[in-house]
């Protein structure tokens, strides 16, 4: 930094398990390992090691490191933007458990263990729900009894806040500073939409937790709460067992059996009559919000497809735009099936609307955003 030039990167999969997989990549050299990583302790050990090989690494050692990147998905209303952690930081990240338990609590488990290893680097917080801290108050209050608000901070937060920065920023940059009226559309394993005005969220379809808004691999998206009641009182379901229902079991998963739209896509081919409803279910969630930001926005200058399915999926993004024309939507059936790793334009000549293509590098944004810390 502050070249943005990647010396390595690398993932820890399958934690806990006997047969965890370390992949390591420096330039075109690739390192691959299976073995037992059993807690995340251990994986950021075995990170900080691979930095310091002599062979693959990449540092001398730990104190090479200036500073530590950190996601946090929750940041509630406490936190904006990125902060240097303290004390008083993790206490905050602590409180927030209950909004997010299944990610606050192993984001601040990296935090201290990367305290111990990394002890002279600066620590950062990167918040997902920083981003989103600009929508107006008609886009973040529910309308319940306002004390709930006040007192208890019950509110839509929005996530994968970072993504849509990153990709917003990108495509603004890519397309000229007219594109002032943007809808990002990230598309993974979860799924979030947002309205962007002038470079600020001032819409997002996630809400107080990462469950509501689009069709998502084992999350239901938008549901009417008359569904909850009705499987607590009638079905005699514990809330907990509704809530692994609508989390794990919903979604892509529960409409096809399976959570991968790339052996969804496989099945519809072949005949599978839910893999296709549930491509048409997906895609009409899309639509939806795209038609109500666009009202939201007073208008769109760009659509922006980002993440593993919206980067790589020209089916979903071809059902996502299909039959928008009368908004000025027209993707190119041609520029849409190209493959390239790089920031691409898709719609027709002439359409009202840009489509764009952006990788999103939410690596790179906390990067930058932790090497700002320091100046």
């Amino acid at each position: 930094m502050p070249s943005k030039n990647v010396k390595c990167v690398g993932l820890v999969e399958r934690i806990g398990m006997d047969d965890a997989i370390f992949n390591h990549e420096k330039g075109t050299e690739k390192h691959k390992e299976i073995l037992p990583i059993k807690s995340h302790e251990d994986g950021l050990r075995k990170v900080a090691s691979t930095l310091m090989d002599p062979i693959i690494g990449v540092v001398t050692s730990v104190d090479a490191i200036d500073a530590v990147g950190h996601r946090v998905v929750h940041g509630g209303s406490k936190f904006t933007q990125t902060v240097r952690i303290t004390k008083t930081v993790k206490d905050n990240i602590r409180e927030l458990f209950d909004l997010a338990p299944l990610h606050n609590p192993a984001n601040l488990t990296g935090i201290e263990i990367a305290e111990t290893i990394f002890k002279k680097a600066t620590q950062a917080a990167v918040f997902d729900t920083a981003f989103h801290q600009t929508m107006p108050q008609e886009a973040y209050q529910y309308a319940i009894p306002k004390k709930y608000l006040e007192e208890s901070k019950i509110r839509a937060y929005g996530f994968h806040g970072t993504s849509h920065k990153y990709v917003s920023e990108k495509a603004i940059e890519y397309l000229g500073e007219k594109s002032q009226k943007i809808i990002t559309i990230h598309l993974g394993n979860g799924c979030s939409m947002a309205a962007i005005k002038e470079g600020k969220c001032i819409q997002t379809s996630l809400g107080m937790g990462p469950a509501n808004g689009l069709v998502m691999g084992t999350r239901a998206g938008d549901i009417d709460q008359s569904v909850i009641f009705y499987m607590i009182q009638k079905l005699n379901m514990t809330a907990e067992e509704v809530n692994h229902v609508l989390q794990k079991e919903s979604g892509l998963q529960g409409l096809t059996g399976y959570s991968d739209l790339r052996e969804i896509q496989s099945q519809a081919q072949h005949g599978n009559t839910d893999c296709s409803n549930a491509l048409e279910l997906t895609a009409a969630r899309i639509k939806k919000y795209i038609g109500s930001y666009i009202a939201v926005l007073n208008g769109v200058d760009a659509i922006v497809f980002t993440a593993g399915i919206g980067e790589n999926s020209s089916v979903m993004r071809a059902m996502s735009c299909k039959n928008m024309d009368g908004l000025g939507i027209e993707i190119d059936p041609d520029k849409n099936t190209t493959r390239s790793k790089e920031i691409r334009i898709i719609q027709k000549e002439g359409a009202a609307v840009k489509i764009v293509i952006v990788p999103t590098n939410e690596e790179i944004e906390i990067a930058k955003q932790t090497f700002a810390l320091l100046q």
